[in-house]
């Protein structure tokens, strides 16, 4: 079974989706897997990712892997809400691959909103 851990302590991922925001939101989520169980792992979460691409409001969807031997992969999903991430969760098909994780994956996982900086990042 998966382990999850809050990212920020002070606020869970639950606590986040029951906030309402206005515009796109990314889904940030850090698994760490041991070396056996990453082939699995990108079958899965490629799975995992088909079932959400299928859901309105996501945007897109990146796995990204670290480097120099790192068994860390993190995945960014951009959706058009809050409300979209909690769509995706209730699809039936998306709770069961969740299950279909290697036993050793543990992940963490936070929603983000996009913030602008004059001269750096548009909002």
């Amino acid at each position: 079974m998966v382990k999850n851990i809050e990212m920020d302590e002070k606020v869970s991922l639950s606590n986040q989706l029951q906030q309402d925001v206005n515009g796109g939101v990314v889904l940030l989520i850090t698994y760490t897997v041991n070396p056996e169980d990453e082939d699995k792992f990108i079958k899965t979460w490629s799975s995992a990712a088909e079932i959400s691409k299928k859901t309105s409001g996501v945007m897109s969807a990146q796995l990204h892997r670290g480097i120099a031997g790192s068994r860390v992969f993190m995945s960014t999903h951009v959706f058009e809400s809050a409300e979209a991430i909690k769509q995706q969760y209730k699809n039936p098909d998306f709770p069961s691959k969740i299950a279909e994780y290697p036993a050793s994956t543990v992940t963490s996982t936070h929603v983000f909103k996009k913030i602008a900086i004059p001269g750096i990042c548009e909002d």
